[in-house]
Protein backbone atom coordinates (compact mmCIF):
# COMPACT_ATOMS: atom_id res chain seq x y z
CA UNK A 1 0.00 0.00 0.00
CA UNK A 2 2.72 2.49 0.76
CA UNK A 3 4.66 1.67 -1.96
CA UNK A 4 1.32 2.09 -4.40
CA UNK A 5 1.13 5.84 -2.98
CA UNK A 6 4.81 6.34 -3.25
CA UNK A 7 4.14 5.39 -6.91
CA UNK A 8 0.81 7.95 -7.27
CA UNK A 9 2.19 10.80 -5.67
CA UNK A 10 5.78 10.35 -7.52
CA UNK A 11 3.28 10.58 -11.05
CA UNK A 12 1.42 13.66 -9.93
CA UNK A 13 4.70 15.22 -9.24
CA UNK A 14 5.35 14.66 -12.53
CA UNK A 15 2.56 15.74 -14.03
CA UNK A 16 2.67 19.27 -11.81
CA UNK A 17 6.08 19.49 -13.07
CA UNK A 18 5.76 18.86 -16.56
CA UNK A 19 2.56 21.13 -16.83
CA UNK A 20 4.39 23.86 -14.81
CA UNK A 21 7.33 23.43 -17.81
CA UNK A 22 4.97 23.78 -20.58
CA UNK A 23 3.37 26.94 -19.71
CA UNK A 24 6.30 28.26 -18.60
CA UNK A 25 5.90 28.60 -14.95
CA UNK A 26 8.81 28.33 -12.90
CA UNK A 27 8.78 24.43 -10.90
CA UNK A 28 11.35 26.17 -7.82
CA UNK A 29 8.98 29.37 -6.08
CA UNK A 30 8.17 29.88 -2.95
CA UNK A 31 4.69 29.14 -2.56
CA UNK A 32 2.16 31.71 -0.44
CA UNK A 33 0.24 29.82 1.61
CA UNK A 34 -1.30 32.28 3.50
CA UNK A 35 -3.08 34.47 0.56
CA UNK A 36 -6.33 33.05 -1.03
CA UNK A 37 -6.91 33.72 -4.81
CA UNK A 38 -9.33 33.19 -7.07
CA UNK A 39 -10.05 33.78 -11.01
CA UNK A 40 -13.29 33.70 -12.72
CA UNK A 41 -13.94 33.45 -16.48
CA UNK A 42 -17.52 34.98 -16.84
CA UNK A 43 -18.77 32.82 -19.56
CA UNK A 44 -16.71 29.45 -18.27
CA UNK A 45 -15.33 27.70 -21.20
CA UNK A 46 -16.74 26.57 -23.81
CA UNK A 47 -17.21 30.15 -25.90
CA UNK A 48 -17.39 31.39 -29.62
CA UNK A 49 -14.64 34.23 -30.75
CA UNK A 50 -17.25 36.31 -31.17
CA UNK A 51 -17.91 37.71 -27.62
CA UNK A 52 -15.58 39.52 -24.85
CA UNK A 53 -14.14 37.39 -22.10
CA UNK A 54 -14.84 38.68 -18.90
CA UNK A 55 -11.42 37.73 -16.68
CA UNK A 56 -11.93 38.35 -12.92
CA UNK A 57 -10.13 37.27 -10.15
CA UNK A 58 -9.85 38.24 -6.40
CA UNK A 59 -7.36 38.54 -3.39
CA UNK A 60 -7.56 37.79 -0.02
CA UNK A 61 -4.51 38.77 2.65
CA UNK A 62 -4.91 36.46 5.48
CA UNK A 63 -1.37 37.43 6.52
CA UNK A 64 -1.17 39.64 9.74
CA UNK A 65 0.32 42.34 7.83
CA UNK A 66 -0.28 44.85 5.03
CA UNK A 67 0.73 43.22 1.75
CA UNK A 68 1.79 44.40 -1.76
CA UNK A 69 0.96 42.63 -4.53
CA UNK A 70 1.87 42.69 -8.03
CA UNK A 71 -0.52 40.59 -10.17
CA UNK A 72 -0.20 39.17 -14.05
CA UNK A 73 -2.75 37.83 -16.43
CA UNK A 74 -0.95 35.95 -19.48
CA UNK A 75 -2.79 33.95 -22.34
CA UNK A 76 -1.31 30.16 -22.38
CA UNK A 77 2.90 31.28 -21.46
CA UNK A 78 4.18 32.67 -18.16
CA UNK A 79 6.07 34.94 -20.26
CA UNK A 80 6.12 38.74 -20.85
CA UNK A 81 5.18 38.54 -24.52
CA UNK A 82 1.69 36.69 -23.59
CA UNK A 83 0.99 39.36 -20.86
CA UNK A 84 -2.30 40.55 -21.34
CA UNK A 85 -3.05 42.22 -17.81
CA UNK A 86 -1.01 43.56 -15.00
CA UNK A 87 -2.04 45.49 -11.77
CA UNK A 88 -0.64 45.79 -8.13
CA UNK A 89 -2.93 45.99 -5.39
CA UNK A 90 -2.10 46.60 -1.71
CA UNK A 91 -3.98 45.06 1.20
CA UNK A 92 -4.16 45.36 4.50
CA UNK A 93 -4.17 42.03 7.35
CA UNK A 94 -7.68 40.24 6.67
CA UNK A 95 -8.58 42.76 3.35
CA UNK A 96 -9.61 41.58 0.37
CA UNK A 97 -9.69 43.39 -3.52
CA UNK A 98 -10.00 42.26 -6.97
CA UNK A 99 -9.46 43.22 -10.83
CA UNK A 100 -11.47 42.87 -13.89
CA UNK A 101 -10.16 42.61 -17.56
CA UNK A 102 -11.82 42.22 -20.91
CA UNK A 103 -10.62 39.93 -23.57
CA UNK A 104 -11.18 40.23 -27.21
CA UNK A 105 -11.26 36.53 -28.21
CA UNK A 106 -11.64 36.90 -31.96
CA UNK A 107 -8.07 36.34 -32.24
CA UNK A 108 -7.30 33.56 -29.65
CA UNK A 109 -9.81 30.87 -31.41
CA UNK A 110 -8.38 27.01 -29.68
CA UNK A 111 -7.83 25.47 -26.67
CA UNK A 112 -6.62 28.47 -24.04
CA UNK A 113 -5.26 28.72 -20.34
CA UNK A 114 -6.13 31.76 -19.07
CA UNK A 115 -3.27 31.80 -16.05
CA UNK A 116 -3.27 34.49 -13.42
CA UNK A 117 -0.03 34.69 -11.12
CA UNK A 118 0.28 36.81 -7.67
CA UNK A 119 3.82 37.90 -6.13
CA UNK A 120 4.75 39.29 -2.75
CA UNK A 121 7.31 38.90 -0.47
CA UNK A 122 4.88 36.27 1.00
CA UNK A 123 6.01 34.34 -2.10
CA UNK A 124 3.77 33.46 -5.38
CA UNK A 125 -0.14 32.23 -6.18
CA UNK A 126 -0.36 30.48 -9.25
CA UNK A 127 -4.15 29.53 -10.71
CA UNK A 128 -4.91 28.36 -14.39
CA UNK A 129 -8.20 28.77 -15.61
CA UNK A 130 -8.75 26.73 -19.07
CA UNK A 131 -10.83 28.08 -22.04
CA UNK A 132 -11.88 26.42 -25.21
CA UNK A 133 -12.56 29.14 -27.53
CA UNK A 134 -14.54 28.14 -30.72
CA UNK A 135 -13.90 30.07 -34.15
CA UNK A 136 -17.51 30.95 -34.97
CA UNK A 137 -20.05 33.44 -37.05
CA UNK A 138 -21.85 33.82 -34.02
CA UNK A 139 -21.63 34.43 -30.72
CA UNK A 140 -23.96 31.15 -29.12
CA UNK A 141 -22.11 27.78 -28.98
CA UNK A 142 -25.36 25.95 -29.92
CA UNK A 143 -25.10 24.32 -27.02
CA UNK A 144 -27.22 24.28 -23.09
CA UNK A 145 -23.78 25.05 -21.35
CA UNK A 146 -25.52 24.36 -18.27
CA UNK A 147 -28.97 23.94 -16.30
CA UNK A 148 -30.91 25.36 -13.56
CA UNK A 149 -31.24 22.64 -10.58
CA UNK A 150 -33.27 22.01 -7.88
CA UNK A 151 -34.27 20.44 -4.25
CA UNK A 152 -37.64 20.09 -4.41
CA UNK A 153 -40.20 22.10 -7.28
CA UNK A 154 -41.75 24.65 -5.18
CA UNK A 155 -45.16 24.02 -7.13
CA UNK A 156 -46.40 20.42 -6.13
CA UNK A 157 -48.93 20.64 -10.05
CA UNK A 158 -45.33 21.55 -11.78
CA UNK A 159 -43.63 19.22 -10.25
CA UNK A 160 -45.98 16.40 -9.55
CA UNK A 161 -44.04 14.24 -11.98
CA UNK A 162 -40.91 14.29 -10.15
CA UNK A 163 -41.03 16.00 -6.36
CA UNK A 164 -42.20 12.51 -4.65
CA UNK A 165 -39.25 11.07 -5.88
CA UNK A 166 -36.61 13.63 -5.86
CA UNK A 167 -36.99 14.39 -2.23
CA UNK A 168 -36.13 10.82 -0.95
CA UNK A 169 -32.37 11.28 -3.13
CA UNK A 170 -29.56 10.19 -1.35
CA UNK A 171 -26.37 11.91 -0.95
CA UNK A 172 -24.84 10.25 -4.07
CA UNK A 173 -28.06 10.36 -5.74
CA UNK A 174 -27.50 14.18 -5.68
CA UNK A 175 -24.07 14.00 -6.96
CA UNK A 176 -24.83 11.24 -10.03
CA UNK A 177 -27.33 13.98 -10.95
CA UNK A 178 -24.44 16.58 -11.25
CA UNK A 179 -22.41 13.79 -12.97
CA UNK A 180 -25.19 13.63 -15.22
CA UNK A 181 -24.91 16.85 -16.63
CA UNK A 182 -21.25 16.99 -16.93
CA UNK A 183 -21.34 13.68 -19.24
CA UNK A 184 -23.36 16.14 -21.51
CA UNK A 185 -20.92 19.25 -20.99
CA UNK A 186 -24.38 21.32 -19.12
CA UNK A 187 -21.21 22.15 -16.44
CA UNK A 188 -22.88 25.34 -15.20
CA UNK A 189 -25.56 24.49 -12.49
CA UNK A 190 -27.93 27.34 -11.15
CA UNK A 191 -29.71 26.40 -8.21
CA UNK A 192 -32.75 27.78 -8.07
CA UNK A 193 -33.42 28.33 -4.48
CA UNK A 194 -31.75 27.25 -0.83
CA UNK A 195 -34.89 28.40 1.04
CA UNK A 196 -38.64 27.76 0.12
CA UNK A 197 -41.25 30.30 0.86
CA UNK A 198 -44.28 30.71 -1.63
CA UNK A 199 -44.62 34.70 -0.51
CA UNK A 200 -45.65 37.22 -3.22
CA UNK A 201 -44.50 40.62 -3.56
CA UNK A 202 -47.29 43.08 -1.46
CA UNK A 203 -49.08 40.03 -0.27
CA UNK A 204 -47.06 39.32 2.75
CA UNK A 205 -46.27 41.17 6.25
CA UNK A 206 -42.73 39.67 6.55
CA UNK A 207 -41.01 42.76 7.48
CA UNK A 208 -43.19 43.13 11.19
CA UNK A 209 -43.72 39.14 11.55
CA UNK A 210 -40.38 38.00 10.44
CA UNK A 211 -39.51 35.58 7.68
CA UNK A 212 -41.62 32.32 7.00
CA UNK A 213 -40.20 30.26 4.85
CA UNK A 214 -37.72 26.91 5.46
CA UNK A 215 -34.10 26.41 3.91
CA UNK A 216 -32.87 23.16 2.21
CA UNK A 217 -29.38 23.48 3.93
CA UNK A 218 -28.40 23.47 7.83
CA UNK A 219 -28.72 27.15 8.06
CA UNK A 220 -28.09 28.47 11.44
CA UNK A 221 -29.71 31.62 10.44
CA UNK A 222 -33.28 30.17 9.68
CA UNK A 223 -33.07 26.57 11.23
CA UNK A 224 -35.99 24.29 9.72
CA UNK A 225 -39.01 23.59 12.05
CA UNK A 226 -40.60 20.53 12.61
CA UNK A 227 -43.96 21.44 11.39
CA UNK A 228 -42.27 22.78 8.25
CA UNK A 229 -40.64 19.66 6.88
CA UNK A 230 -41.43 18.06 3.40
CA UNK A 231 -40.36 15.23 3.89
CA UNK A 232 -42.46 14.39 7.28
CA UNK A 233 -45.21 15.58 4.81
CA UNK A 234 -44.78 13.40 2.23
CA UNK A 235 -44.01 10.10 4.39
CA UNK A 236 -47.53 8.58 5.18
CA UNK A 237 -47.95 8.46 8.43
CA UNK A 238 -44.46 9.83 9.50
CA UNK A 239 -44.67 12.76 12.07
CA UNK A 240 -42.30 15.46 11.68
CA UNK A 241 -40.94 14.92 15.33
CA UNK A 242 -39.30 11.88 13.71
CA UNK A 243 -36.89 13.92 11.84
CA UNK A 244 -34.26 16.26 13.13
CA UNK A 245 -35.11 19.52 13.77
CA UNK A 246 -33.01 20.79 10.06
CA UNK A 247 -33.88 17.87 7.67
CA UNK A 248 -36.23 18.63 4.68
CA UNK A 249 -34.96 15.84 2.44
CA UNK A 250 -33.97 12.44 2.83
CA UNK A 251 -30.12 12.80 2.22
CA UNK A 252 -27.94 15.02 4.70
CA UNK A 253 -25.92 17.03 3.35
CA UNK A 254 -27.62 17.12 -0.23
CA UNK A 255 -25.63 20.44 -1.29
CA UNK A 256 -22.45 19.77 -0.07
CA UNK A 257 -22.79 16.86 -2.39
CA UNK A 258 -23.64 18.61 -5.18
CA UNK A 259 -20.70 20.68 -4.50
CA UNK A 260 -17.99 18.60 -4.05
CA UNK A 261 -19.07 16.31 -7.03
CA UNK A 262 -18.83 19.75 -9.28
CA UNK A 263 -15.55 20.57 -7.69
CA UNK A 264 -14.40 17.10 -8.76
CA UNK A 265 -15.67 17.44 -12.91
CA UNK A 266 -14.73 21.15 -12.96
CA UNK A 267 -18.37 22.60 -12.99
CA UNK A 268 -19.72 25.80 -12.02
CA UNK A 269 -22.47 26.33 -9.55
CA UNK A 270 -24.19 29.82 -8.83
CA UNK A 271 -26.46 29.38 -5.40
CA UNK A 272 -29.52 30.22 -5.01
CA UNK A 273 -30.32 33.17 -2.82
CA UNK A 274 -33.70 32.99 -2.53
CA UNK A 275 -36.70 32.68 -1.58
CA UNK A 276 -37.91 35.08 -0.22
CA UNK A 277 -40.87 36.09 -1.90
CA UNK A 278 -41.56 36.07 -5.73
CA UNK A 279 -40.69 39.49 -7.44
CA UNK A 280 -39.83 40.99 -4.39
CA UNK A 281 -36.57 43.11 -4.18
CA UNK A 282 -38.17 45.46 -1.39
CA UNK A 283 -35.79 46.63 1.45
CA UNK A 284 -36.91 43.47 3.13
CA UNK A 285 -35.87 41.08 0.31
CA UNK A 286 -32.38 43.36 0.71
CA UNK A 287 -31.52 42.98 4.67
CA UNK A 288 -32.71 39.02 4.27
CA UNK A 289 -30.56 38.47 1.25
CA UNK A 290 -27.51 39.69 1.98
CA UNK A 291 -27.75 37.88 5.31
CA UNK A 292 -28.10 34.83 3.32
CA UNK A 293 -25.34 35.33 1.29
CA UNK A 294 -22.79 35.54 3.96
CA UNK A 295 -24.19 32.10 5.44
CA UNK A 296 -23.46 30.67 2.47
CA UNK A 297 -20.50 32.37 1.67
CA UNK A 298 -18.71 31.23 5.16
CA UNK A 299 -20.25 27.53 4.90
CA UNK A 300 -19.53 27.02 1.09
CA UNK A 301 -16.91 29.48 0.04
CA UNK A 302 -14.23 27.63 0.16
CA UNK A 303 -15.46 24.57 -2.44
CA UNK A 304 -13.76 25.64 -6.08
CA UNK A 305 -17.30 25.32 -7.83
CA UNK A 306 -18.64 28.55 -6.36
CA UNK A 307 -19.07 30.59 -8.99
CA UNK A 308 -21.20 32.76 -8.22
CA UNK A 309 -24.83 34.48 -6.56
CA UNK A 310 -28.37 33.65 -8.40
CA UNK A 311 -31.28 36.06 -7.12
CA UNK A 312 -34.37 33.45 -6.91
CA UNK A 313 -36.92 35.67 -7.08
CA UNK A 314 -37.48 36.63 -10.78
CA UNK A 315 -39.33 39.19 -12.56
CA UNK A 316 -41.54 40.05 -15.44
CA UNK A 317 -39.45 41.66 -18.47
CA UNK A 318 -41.05 45.58 -17.32
CA UNK A 319 -39.36 45.26 -14.30
CA UNK A 320 -42.24 45.33 -11.65
CA UNK A 321 -45.62 46.84 -12.38
CA UNK A 322 -45.28 50.28 -11.11
CA UNK A 323 -43.00 52.62 -10.61
CA UNK A 324 -41.81 52.33 -7.45
CA UNK A 325 -41.01 48.26 -8.04
CA UNK A 326 -38.80 49.50 -10.71
CA UNK A 327 -37.11 51.74 -8.31
CA UNK A 328 -36.60 49.15 -6.07
CA UNK A 329 -35.75 46.40 -8.22
CA UNK A 330 -32.48 48.75 -9.45
CA UNK A 331 -31.50 49.91 -5.92
CA UNK A 332 -31.55 46.42 -4.92
CA UNK A 333 -28.94 44.83 -6.94
CA UNK A 334 -27.04 48.15 -6.50
CA UNK A 335 -27.02 47.26 -2.77
CA UNK A 336 -26.90 43.70 -3.14
CA UNK A 337 -23.62 43.94 -5.74
CA UNK A 338 -21.55 46.23 -3.73
CA UNK A 339 -22.14 43.47 -0.40
CA UNK A 340 -21.56 40.41 -2.38
CA UNK A 341 -18.33 42.20 -3.22
CA UNK A 342 -17.03 42.49 -0.57
CA UNK A 343 -17.21 39.00 0.00
CA UNK A 344 -16.10 37.62 -3.08
CA UNK A 345 -14.75 40.35 -5.40
CA UNK A 346 -15.02 37.98 -8.59
CA UNK A 347 -18.48 36.26 -8.39
CA UNK A 348 -20.89 37.29 -10.94
CA UNK A 349 -24.75 37.94 -10.23
CA UNK A 350 -27.30 36.71 -11.90
CA UNK A 351 -30.73 37.43 -12.55
CA UNK A 352 -33.28 35.32 -14.31
CA UNK A 353 -36.51 37.80 -16.12
CA UNK A 354 -38.68 36.45 -18.55
CA UNK A 355 -38.46 38.49 -22.04
CA UNK A 356 -42.59 39.68 -21.97
CA UNK A 357 -43.46 43.58 -21.89
CA UNK A 358 -39.78 44.83 -21.73
CA UNK A 359 -40.99 47.43 -23.80
CA UNK A 360 -43.16 49.01 -20.44
CA UNK A 361 -39.38 48.79 -18.51
CA UNK A 362 -39.73 52.65 -18.49
CA UNK A 363 -36.03 52.70 -19.57
CA UNK A 364 -35.22 51.44 -16.24
CA UNK A 365 -32.56 48.33 -17.66
CA UNK A 366 -29.60 50.17 -18.14
CA UNK A 367 -29.39 51.40 -14.70
CA UNK A 368 -30.32 47.89 -13.15
CA UNK A 369 -27.68 46.57 -15.79
CA UNK A 370 -24.91 48.48 -14.21
CA UNK A 371 -25.15 46.24 -11.05
CA UNK A 372 -26.25 43.36 -12.26
CA UNK A 373 -23.50 40.88 -13.90
CA UNK A 374 -25.76 38.35 -15.34
CA UNK A 375 -29.39 38.67 -17.28
CA UNK A 376 -30.66 35.30 -18.24
CA UNK A 377 -34.31 35.90 -19.07
CA UNK A 378 -37.09 32.85 -20.33
CA UNK A 379 -39.95 32.37 -22.93
CA UNK A 380 -38.53 33.87 -25.67
CA UNK A 381 -40.47 31.03 -27.88
CA UNK A 382 -43.66 31.75 -26.07
CA UNK A 383 -44.30 35.81 -26.45
CA UNK A 384 -47.68 37.32 -25.77
CA UNK A 385 -49.83 38.21 -29.17
CA UNK A 386 -49.20 41.80 -29.14
CA UNK A 387 -45.55 41.97 -27.67
CA UNK A 388 -42.11 42.01 -29.37
CA UNK A 389 -41.25 38.84 -31.58
CA UNK A 390 -38.64 36.72 -29.39
CA UNK A 391 -35.97 37.49 -31.61
CA UNK A 392 -36.63 41.31 -31.20
CA UNK A 393 -36.61 41.19 -27.32
CA UNK A 394 -33.53 39.36 -27.85
CA UNK A 395 -31.72 42.04 -29.80
CA UNK A 396 -33.29 44.78 -27.45
CA UNK A 397 -31.61 43.25 -24.44
CA UNK A 398 -28.73 42.06 -25.94
CA UNK A 399 -28.18 46.47 -27.20
CA UNK A 400 -28.86 46.83 -23.38
CA UNK A 401 -26.57 44.35 -21.85
CA UNK A 402 -23.59 45.45 -24.55
CA UNK A 403 -24.24 49.30 -23.19
CA UNK A 404 -24.17 48.38 -19.53
CA UNK A 405 -21.14 46.53 -19.77
CA UNK A 406 -23.10 43.17 -18.56
CA UNK A 407 -23.36 39.74 -19.97
CA UNK A 408 -27.18 38.05 -21.69
CA UNK A 409 -27.11 34.42 -21.15
CA UNK A 410 -30.56 32.83 -22.22
CA UNK A 411 -32.78 30.57 -19.92
CA UNK A 412 -33.99 28.07 -22.72
CA UNK A 413 -36.92 26.28 -21.08
CA UNK A 414 -36.90 22.18 -21.88
CA UNK A 415 -40.27 21.53 -20.37
CA UNK A 416 -44.07 21.96 -21.51
CA UNK A 417 -46.98 21.59 -19.70
CA UNK A 418 -49.58 18.56 -18.83
CA UNK A 419 -52.83 18.49 -18.07
CA UNK A 420 -52.84 20.42 -14.40
CA UNK A 421 -49.66 22.83 -15.27
CA UNK A 422 -47.52 19.62 -14.77
CA UNK A 423 -44.18 19.95 -16.01
CA UNK A 424 -42.71 17.40 -18.59
CA UNK A 425 -39.59 16.87 -20.51
CA UNK A 426 -40.20 19.08 -24.16
CA UNK A 427 -39.72 16.94 -27.75
CA UNK A 428 -35.92 17.31 -28.46
CA UNK A 429 -36.79 19.00 -32.55
CA UNK A 430 -38.25 21.77 -30.05
CA UNK A 431 -35.30 22.47 -28.10
CA UNK A 432 -32.99 22.12 -30.75
CA UNK A 433 -34.86 24.95 -32.86
CA UNK A 434 -34.80 27.70 -29.82
CA UNK A 435 -30.64 26.84 -29.77
CA UNK A 436 -30.18 27.54 -33.99
CA UNK A 437 -32.86 30.70 -33.73
CA UNK A 438 -31.85 32.64 -30.83
CA UNK A 439 -27.78 32.63 -31.94
CA UNK A 440 -26.92 35.82 -29.76
CA UNK A 441 -26.41 34.29 -26.52
CA UNK A 442 -23.19 33.83 -25.33
CA UNK A 443 -24.76 31.13 -22.95
CA UNK A 444 -27.56 28.65 -22.70
CA UNK A 445 -28.86 26.97 -19.83
CA UNK A 446 -31.92 24.96 -19.50
CA UNK A 447 -34.82 24.95 -17.54
CA UNK A 448 -34.20 22.22 -15.83
CA UNK A 449 -31.93 19.53 -15.16
CA UNK A 450 -34.10 17.74 -11.62
CA UNK A 451 -36.74 16.27 -12.92
CA UNK A 452 -36.42 16.90 -16.90
CA UNK A 453 -33.77 15.15 -17.87
CA UNK A 454 -31.41 12.20 -16.78
CA UNK A 455 -28.49 9.96 -17.65
CA UNK A 456 -29.32 6.47 -17.96
CA UNK A 457 -26.62 5.28 -15.50
CA UNK A 458 -28.42 7.38 -12.86
CA UNK A 459 -29.54 5.21 -9.98
CA UNK A 460 -32.84 7.36 -9.63
CA UNK A 461 -34.44 9.20 -12.70
CA UNK A 462 -37.12 12.21 -11.13
CA UNK A 463 -39.48 11.89 -13.72
CA UNK A 464 -39.10 9.18 -15.17
CA UNK A 465 -38.09 7.06 -18.48
CA UNK A 466 -39.19 10.50 -20.62
CA UNK A 467 -36.15 12.65 -19.30
CA UNK A 468 -33.79 9.68 -20.25
CA UNK A 469 -35.50 10.22 -23.84
CA UNK A 470 -34.73 13.80 -23.30
CA UNK A 471 -31.13 13.28 -21.97
CA UNK A 472 -30.04 10.89 -24.60
CA UNK A 473 -31.60 12.89 -27.75
CA UNK A 474 -29.84 15.56 -26.74
CA UNK A 475 -26.29 13.97 -26.33
CA UNK A 476 -27.15 13.40 -29.90
CA UNK A 477 -27.50 16.14 -30.86
CA UNK A 478 -24.31 17.16 -29.01
CA UNK A 479 -21.95 14.60 -30.66
CA UNK A 480 -23.30 15.71 -33.44
CA UNK A 481 -22.53 19.67 -33.28
CA UNK A 482 -19.25 19.16 -31.50
CA UNK A 483 -17.96 17.33 -34.51
CA UNK A 484 -19.12 20.02 -37.60
CA UNK A 485 -16.02 21.89 -38.26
Amino acid sequence: MNQNRKLIWGAVLVAILFCSAFLGIPSKIKTDDQTRVSLTLVPPTPVTNKIKLDIRGAIWNNSSHKVDYKMSLYIDNVEKDFCIYKKDIALQAGSNDGFQFWLDTEMYAGDRNIIMVVKSDLGTRTLIEPVKIIDSKIRSTKRIDGSWFEFYHWSEDEGRFWNKDIIRLSNNQWGELIKGMHDIEMNIVVIQELFRNQKYVGKHTMESTGYSGFPYYQSKLYPLKPEQSLLANVENGMSSENYPEWKNLAADSALESVLSEADKDGMKVFLGVGMYAWFDFSQGSLDWSKKIAKELWDKYGSHKSFYGWYISSEIAGNLGDDKNRKIEIVHFFKEFKAYVRTLAPDKPVMLATNCHDIKNSDGYYPELLKNLDILCPFGFHRMPKDDYSGSEAAKILQNYCDTAGSHLWMDLEVFLFAEKNALYPRPIDQVIKDLLMFDNFEKICCYSYTGLMNAGWQTAKPGGERTVRLYNDYMKYLIDVSTKK
